[in-house]
């Protein structure tokens, strides 16, 4: 094998209806294929759920909060990745392979993301992607140049142009075959109601993930004819979970715990392997660089002006570490690895959506217990627009049960719009995420939740969150009255009853604060 390629495949907006994660009613056979050929981890998570801002920790290694890309990437919102922050495509550039990127992009600005060879597109029709897909094949075959391709599927995502018909409507390449289902046979997750208007939509949400797996199909037939198979790794995966509320833009595990599928060449052990060990998005970018070989600290991307530290520097900067750690070591595992040996968990960050979806979050995930730290509690949870616009949400409000409630699942609208500033979830006993155990009297269960706090708010400082508060503000922001003897109660938000700071325990303004256990 004289070159290692990547092939990195990113769906849009989905979650693990699947097959081989264990979905009955859709047709996925292509993705279960590769599935069957590779590994499938079965905790995989995305840092956040939001569109633009996951594809970026992908190509970054970095979360949100750390590489600049808060929110969706469109002209209206000007959320932009931070141009000190290295990337995939420039790393890999500097490695001497031909990068390249076809369909959805959605993150910038593009001398940040500086692919060789870019073919944005908002088109559906994967057997033409696929052809796309084959003439880089082609030209890293003429040129003799390993290769790191992405492909960004449009589907399964909302057509934004209609309320839920999934751009099913579209004309499309006559290799690409429509899907026949009834209502009756898709499958209603737990996490949202059985209603005519749901089941209606994820009627036309399967045809649009079977036109995903078409085209998976496609782009893997059309490596092996140009023999490139056995020398590429292949990694499936999508960006946030499906597009219905209590999901996307949430951090429940219905909008991060996604399917992700990698099958390398060079470990024939991993084949078929079902992993239960927990990955980042923060991670994957570190593993394409250790399965090329590559070195980054010898590639070294143009920074501005040396390093800095400022929040307030416009020069001076250079990209964070990164944080993830490669997989490869782990891909043909099993079980559960010891601690040791791989982390037990994943931290996760949010912060908008749309411009007007402002609703920071951060959490921590172990393998029993989820963390919420709601930052901006008093706040109603927001809507995506494409959410709010759907028949499911329009059957959810006008649905109310036998008390009332508008239901979304076994979780009200009300505790969805309304959610605390904090929030612990036992998900072994409650997956779904709905019986808040952070405000329970049980002394272990505040045990557990005082040092879930405290390791989240010791990884907010030291990836620099700007959203790490005390008494309603930024930590990194008041840093720069270290020397005139600023005191802030040490509490998460101003006490409006009781706003004064006598007799309050306090934090010392300082550089390197001295983060403890919240009461």
């Amino acid at each position: 094998m004289s070159h290692k390629n990547i092939l990195l495949i990113v769906a849009d907006d989905l979650g693990k209806y699947v097959g081989c994660y264990g979905s009955k009613s859709v047709v996925t056979p292509s993705i279960d294929s590769l599935a069957a050929t590779g590994t499938k981890f079965d905790l995989a998570f995305a840092s956040t759920a939001s569109c633009s801002g996951s594809r970026s920790t992908i190509y970054t290694g970095l979360h949100t909060h750390e590489n600049g890309q808060y929110g969706l990437s469109v002209y209206r919102t000007h959320f932009q990745t931070f141009p000190h922050i290295e990337t995939a495509p420039a790393l890999f550039n500097k490695a001497g392979y031909l990068t390249g990127i076809i369909g959805k992009i959605h993150v910038g600005p593009d001398n940040v993301y500086p692919w060789t060879h870019r073919l944005e597109s908002e088109s559906r029709d994967v057997a033409w992607v696929a052809d796309q897909c084959e003439d880089i094949f082609i030209r890293a075959n003429g040129e003799n140049k390993p290769f790191f391709l992405t492909v960004g599927f449009v589907d399964p995502h909302r057509d934004v142009r209609t309320r839920g018909r999934f751009g099913n409507e579209q004309d499309f390449d006559a290799r690409v075959l429509g899907l026949e289902i009834s209502e009756e046979e898709v499958e209603v997750p737990a996490w949202l109601p059985d209603l005519p208007e749901t089941r209606g939509e994820l009627k036309e949400y399967y045809k649009a993930i079977n036109r995903t797996d078409q085209g998976v199909g496609f782009i893997l037939s059309a490596l092996r004819k140009q023999g490139l198979s056995d020398s590429t790794l292949v990694i499936f995966t999508s960006d946030n979970g499906p597009p219905f509320i209590n999901a996307k833009t949430t951090l429940y595990d219905a909008g991060t715990c996604l399917p992700f599928i990698v099958r390398n060449p060079l470990v024939p052990s991993s084949f078929g392997i079902s992993n239960p060990n927990m990955i980042s998005w923060i991670d994957i970018l570190p593993t394409l660089l250790d399965f090329a070989g590559i070195d980054p600290t010898l590639l070294k991307t143009e920074q501005i002006n040396g390093s800095g530290v400022s929040i307030y520097a416009k020069g001076n900067q250079t990209s964070p570490p990164r944080r993830g750690r490669s997989f490869l070591p782990i891909l043909d595992r099993s079980q559960v690895v010891p601690e040791s040996e791989w982390q037990h968990h994943v931290f996760g960050s949010h912060t908008f959506h749309e411009l007007q979806n402002y609703w920071p979050t951060r959490i921590l995930r172990t393998r029993k217990y989820k963390y919420h730290r709601n930052i901006a509690w008093r706040l109603d949870f927001p809507f995506a627009s494409d959410l709010y616009a759907s028949y499911t949400f329009e059957g959810i409000r006008n649905n109310p049960n036998e008390n009332g409630d508008a239901m979304i699942g076994s979780r009200s609208l009300k505790n969805y719009l309304f959610r605390p500033a904090e929030e612990l979830f036992d998900l072994e006993n409650d997956p779904d995420e709905v019986r808040n155990l952070a405000t329970s009297d049980d002394p272990g269960i505040r045990k557990i939740l005082a040092g879930l706090r405290l390791k989240l708010e010791r990884w907010q400082q030291d990836t620099k969150d700007l959203w790490l508060f005390r008494d309603g503000a930024s930590l990194s922001f008041l840093e720069r009255y270290k020397d005139d003897g600023l005191q802030i109660p040490d509490r998460f938000d101003i006490d409006v009853e009781d706003p004064t700071t006598k007799g309050k325990k306090v934090l010392e303004v300082s550089t390197k604060w001295e983060l403890r256990e919240l009461p």
